[in-house]
């Protein structure tokens, strides 16, 4: 049987990582997929690196719009990441009848229902297990592992820069701009890392999950996102001391008004074994009804990681290369005409329970007036710690049992119009996973 000849579109960290595990595994990657695999050709903006793994033996160029028109390409793996030439390009390769593999979460967070339609037109697939957590089979855990189950929510750490950095700071004690320089210099953050700390990174890995997850339409707009950059040290230090820790979560949940989409900070019971998930390293829990937690641990970034993910993208590909396009398994898990408009939740109805840490005048009646103030608002204490911070100041942290954003917010702001409020107050949702 003749090979499945891949084009490569773009050979940086990932791409190179991808012709290694191939030629490495190709053995067992023909034995398992029922024919040789390999790369036909390579395009790139910068050949020469290329040229330097490849030299006659696959031709190497800068002309990515040639290779994804090139008859003999069957499959285009796109990693040349970004969101504007990158769809230009994909869309091109599935116009001309080529199945398409991708590590980029941006474009398909932000375009994947215009790319998914037209894949379904054309009878093509779009593979992209590599685009959410690198090594860990996530997406092909929740489209086909669990498609019994009627998918209650799921909770990952999804990004192992921002992991990386909070892990540092509860260890080392040390502040959150002293550990992203550190970050940097290990090659955990780039020099800009505005898309890893903002949370925008683990929200568009968190939006892809959740149309897997719950059949609906990719909405990455309508996503909460909040960073960890404004964390201070000292949350990081009570949470510890109170039974958790902080990780920034990316959490999408069935409600019965709607989908919550969010990610931001978060406290985790430390007993979670999701808590306990350090350094650059992802996690992902899903509940389902039949099966109850599951979870997915392992590298969320690097070369191998990632190729391995695109490897079985490329085996799962050949094999399904021949069926019927109308047999094989959606690109999103469900039909593509059974989507529902399940609506997302504004982050105002969402409901969680909080982290409340703010300083005060320390005199009597002050904590009546805050308790009186929280239970206006339908926000009840599960519990209190207060210690001294300095004279005549308290610190006073409160927990609280499940209540309404939007009633939290507007409580926030009363308390914080009080005279014997020395602070703004810090809040951090807390999520027990249960």
């Amino acid at each position: 049987m003749n090979p499945m000849k891949v084009g490569l579109l773009g050979f940086g960290v990932v791409g190179s990582g991808t012709y290694a595990v191939l030629t490495r595994n190709a053995e067992e990657i023909s034995r398992r997929a029922g024919r040789q695999i390999v790369v036909s050709k390579v395009a790139t903006r910068t050949p020469a690196k290329a040229v330097a793994v490849f030299g006659d033996r696959v031709p190497v160029s800068n002309d990515l719009a040639g290779l994804v028109a090139d008859p003999e390409v069957d499959i285009v793996v796109e990693l040349i990441g970004g969101t504007t030439r990158a769809r230009e390009l994909v869309l091109a390769a599935i116009e001309n009848g080529k199945h398409v593999v991708t590590a980029n979460k941006a474009l398909l967070a932000l375009h994947g229902n215009e790319i998914f339609a037209l894949a379904s037109k054309k009878g093509v697939m779009v593979a992209f297990e590599a685009a959410v957590a690198g090594g860990i089979p996530i997406i092909k855990a929740i489209r086909e592992g669990l498609t019994a189950n009627r998918i209650q929510w799921l909770a990952g750490i999804i990004n192992g820069t921002t992991n990386f950095i909070l892990s540092q700071m509860r260890e080392h004690g040390l502040p959150y701009e002293t550990v992203l320089a550190q970050a940097q210099q290990l090659g955990y953050a780039e020099a800009d890392p505005a898309g890893d700390v903002k949370g925008i990174d683990a929200a568009h890995k968190l939006t892809l999950m959740a149309s897997l997850a719950f059949g609906i339409p990719i909405q990455f707009s309508k996503a909460h996102i909040e960073g960890i950059a404004d964390l201070d040290q000292q949350d990081i230090v009570y949470a510890e001391r109170l039974g958790y820790r902080i990780k920034l979560l990316g959490i999408t949940r069935r409600r019965e008004q709607g989908i919550e989409l969010r990610v931001h900070p978060a406290l985790v019971p430390n007993k979670r074994l999701i808590a306990n998930v350090e350094g650059a390293m992802n996690a992902v829990v899903v509940n389902g009804d039949a099966v109850g937690d599951t979870l997915y641990y392992g590298p969320g970034a690097g070369s191998e990681a990632t190729a391995s993910a695109v490897v079985a993208d490329l085996v799962d590909v050949t094999r399904l290369h021949t069926s019927d396009p109308g047999n094989r398994v959606p690109h999103l898990a469900f039909q593509p005409g059974a989507l529902s408009d399940t609506p997302i939740l504004d982050m105002e109805d969402v409901r969680t329970s909080y982290y409340l840490r703010l300083s005060v005048e320390d005199r009597s009646g002050v904590l009546a007036d805050l308790t009186r103030i929280l239970a206006d608002h339908q926000i009840s204490i599960n519990s209190m710690m207060q210690e001294q911070d300095g004279e005549n100041r308290a610190i006073i942290i409160f927990l609280t049992h499940e209540a309404r954003e939007g009633d939290v917010n507007t409580a926030i702001k009363t308390i914080e119009a009080m005279p014997f409020v020395y602070s703004s107050i810090t809040r951090i949702r807390l999520e027990h996973l249960d």
